[in-house]
């Protein structure tokens, strides 16, 4: 199933767009377009899907998504209040592209930008601090102006100081990675990105960030909190889960285009990153 592209226009003369929904359903179309964008769950229940990220979802959560990160959100019909018939209740904010860069040339903004980039993958907040900035969403429908944008940035400030929160897509899905402000890591990254279908030597990741093996193994364990193996084969299953979502291939042909060298391997490996088999996830994702 490929994503649609969907067009969320930003009034003129305006830096986002906020809007308070009230559906018999949320929107399920698996899509994606170049708005950052901010959701907050008042009402409804189930399956949330980000990139190749499956999870349940309930209300109270809030999500910020990265501009072009597929998403899409599939309610439970009999979660809500029958007699209300309110089936699905949010608070949207779509982010002009330039909204992050507006703010780049001062210090003390720099937390929008940093926050953005992360969001690359989708980012879960998990605090219990969630209930007041769902609150102070809903206020900034009512605000006109200077004091509009003030309190949205009043509400961004809260969420990159959030330790409690989770990446929801995988770095190998979206092309994109959270990286290291320190340069000699960053080549790295390219060289798995561009390599990694082919197959990435740890030697020449070493090498690349001008450490031996045995150094690099330690750093890039502490900056990630796993192998560098583990990461590597994290971008793969990435790479496959966008393969089998798309359904172009069969699950053979996405085992090696994405760089597995077995089948057997390919499957039990992403039963235990991903939780479920690749026909599991290919019938979740298309149910």
């Amino acid at each position: 199933m490929k994503a649609k592209l969907i067009n969320r226009s930003i009034v003129q003369y305006q830096s986002f767009n906020m809007e308070s929904h009230t559906y018999k359903s949320l929107l399920n179309i698996w899509h994606y377009h170049s708005k950052l964008e901010l959701v907050a769950i008042l009402e409804s229940e189930g399956t949330r899907f980000i990139g190749d990220h499956i999870e349940r979802f309930k209300p109270g959560e809030i999500v910020l998504i990265g501009k072009n990160l597929p998403h899409l959100w599939l309610h439970d019909q009999d979660c809500t209040n029958k007699i209300s018939d309110i089936k699905a209740r949010n608070h949207v904010i779509h982010f002009h592209e330039d909204f992050a860069e507006g703010f780049s040339n001062i210090p003390e903004m720099s937390f929008i930008k940093d926050l953005f980039n992360i969001a690359s993958r989708g980012i879960l907040f998990k605090s219990l601090s969630n209930k007041h900035n769902i609150q102070a969403i809903k206020i900034i429908n009512d605000l006109q102006g200077f004091e509009k944008v003030i309190s949205l940035l009043n509400v961004l400030k809260d969420l990159s100081k959030q330790e409690n929160y989770k990446l929801l897509s995988s770095a190998g899905y979206v092309n994109n990675f959270q990286k290291n402000k320190n340069s000699k890591i960053m080549p790295v990254y390219d060289y798995i990105m561009n390599n990694f279908t082919e197959g990435v030597c740890l030697d020449r990741a070493a090498e690349l960030a001008n450490m031996n093996s045995s150094s690099f193994s330690r750093y890039f364990k502490r900056v990630h909190k796993k192998t560098f193996i583990q990461y590597v084969n994290e971008v793969k299953l990435g790479y496959a889960c966008k393969l089998l979502i798309e359904r172009d291939f069969n699950i053979s042909e996405v085992c090696y285009s994405s760089g597995f060298n077995n089948i057997s391997n390919f499957n039990r490996q992403f039963k235990s990153l991903k939780g479920l088999t690749p026909t599991e996830f290919i019938k979740l994702h298309e149910s």
